[in-house]
């Protein structure tokens, strides 16, 4: 039976741990000559620009053996009007999993729900679950466990910041996210992490955030479609900003975090990206082996 990955919580926290254990082996070189996905053919839809994504995939995919095929959503039928049904329905006959990236996570659902294929979530405007897993599996490589972790998150409430509410959910990290009035993540994302007993917490203060926290972490404050926002948001986030004096709030061996791409001067600064305490290329390379494992684990 076929298996998605659309959010995290697709998989339990146990198959998560899992999940996990096997992307430091594979890190490790352990298994490195073996080819478990010999002969299938894994598709690339993206709607939207990618660089972590898209390379990480098409090289973890050889990586196992696999082919990977990159499809540019406006170069194929989709494009010129076929619904999102048939081309699943399509595509499904030619494939054996595919990783989407796209805008409406509504789009995304509609193609799992009519696909005889896995669907992997590359990322949508309510979800972001591949880069979630990475930054999972950075924190326990740096810190020795999740659970009992404090991560403050600084800035936009946006797929990110939902994704890293339900690792909270699932791995009993305790999250503190610290938002402007107006752009708080999603509320029934977050309402459902707090009735599963969840340790997060909504705030406004970037320093009441980061008090004691062992990992700080943050993302653009546009994210991609949204740039006709941007005069307003670089406004209202000034004060949202990974700076030297905000980082001296945390524990004195805390790690810095970003998804990346960074936009230095508005949401990080240089001197804090590229400090020592900075893991945000560890955490861009962890793509690669999580990925890695999750195709594994649902293609094998």
């Amino acid at each position: 039976m076929k298996r998605d990955f659309l959010t995290l919580l697709d998989f339990s926290a146990e198959e998560t741990e899992a999940l996990l254990n096997r992307s430091a082996e594979l890190k490790s070189g352990k298994d490195s000559s073996a080819c478990p996905l010999i002969g299938k053919s894994i598709g690339l839809l993206f709607d939207k620009a990618s660089t972590r994504t898209r390379i990480s995939f098409q090289a973890g995919i050889y990586q196992l053996g696999a082919q990977a095929i990159y499809i540019n959503a406006n170069e194929i039928q989709l494009g010129r009007g076929e619904t999102i049904e048939d081309t699943a329905k399509v595509l499904s006959r030619y494939l054996h999993a595919i990783v989407i990236r796209t805008f409406a996570h509504d789009i995304i659902e509609r193609f799992a729900k009519n696909s005889a294929m896995s669907v992997i979530n590359g990322l949508t405007d309510l979800h972001h679950p591949c880069q979630t897993l990475a930054d999972l599996m950075t924190i326990k490589e740096k810190k020795g466990r999740l659970k009992g972790v404090r991560l403050a998150y600084i800035g936009d409430g946006n797929n990110v910041a939902n994704s890293l509410i339900e690792a909270s959910l699932m791995t009993g990290i305790s999250l503190a996210l610290a938002c402007p009035e107006g752009y708080e993540p999603d509320r029934k994302i977050y309402e459902k992490a707090r009735s599963g007993e969840a340790d997060v917490k909504l705030m406004t203060s970037p320093e009441d955030a980061v008090k004691g926290a062992d990992v700080l972490y943050t993302d653009v404050w546009v994210s991609m479609g949204q740039e006709e926002t941007s005069d307003t948001k670089k406004k209202l986030f000034k004060d949202f900003q990974i700076n030297r004096p905000l980082l001296s709030l945390a524990k004195p061996d805390a790690i810095v975090m970003h998804c990346l791409p960074a936009h230095r001067g508005e949401e990080i600064t240089d001197d804090v990206i590229d400090s020592p305490q900075s893991v945000v290329f560890d955490q861009a390379e962890n793509r690669l082996h999580t990925q890695k494992a999750l195709l594994e684990t649902l293609l094998k």
